[in-house]
């Protein structure tokens, strides 16, 4: 991780609630969360939906158009004031040319693919608190780092829920 971090020489200080991403952008860079958290989401019509959360520590991207290079549906939007480093595509590429970076990054992506893979296990239990249970098991930190409001969106209950599934 250290040695993708080192990439970066911009960073990027977002308020709390001010949009990285917005939907409709093409966006090839990867942000490592230096401080605060942020959220990656999709509306749909009148609503939004949560589909990652990152704070300190964490990477965090719009793998799509990071790919493809074409606009996303995704939004990335820092929930409180947060310390970004930027990462290019330019600078991964460079990055890529020797063997054991790119064996990092395979890691890298790897894990973030089984991240994903996770989620949708969460979002296809049924019982709100299995889903809690296995995101508490996988990312205890998550709690101290975002809002209830944001895990309820994030696991798909509402707030009223999380805090019931959070006191028994």
């Amino acid at each position: 991780m250290k040695e993708i971090m080192a990439l970066s020489d911009k960073i990027v200080t977002l308020k709390r609630n001010e949009f990285l991403k917005t939907s409709g952008s093409v966006d090839t860079n990867v942000y490592y969360i230096e401080s605060g958290s942020l959220r990656i989401s999709i509306f749909n019509d009148d609503s939004e939906q949560t589909i990652r959360l990152g704070y300190k520590g964490n990477l965090i991207v719009a793998l799509d158009s990071f790919i493809t290079g074409a606009p996303s549906h995704l939004a990335i939007q820092a929930l409180k004031k947060s310390s970004i480093r930027v990462i290019s595509k330019y600078q991964i590429n460079a990055f890529l040319q020797t063997e054991s970076n790119r064996i990092l990054w395979s890691t890298l992506l790897e894990s973030l693919i089984v991240q994903q893979f996770e989620r949708e296990i969460d979002l296809l239990t049924e019982s709100p608190l299995q889903r809690y249970k296995r995101v508490l098991q996988r990312s205890p930190q998550l709690f101290q780092e975002i809002p209830n409001k944001h895990i309820a969106n994030y696991l798909r209950m509402s707030p009223e829920t999380l805090s019931r599934l959070k006191k028994s």
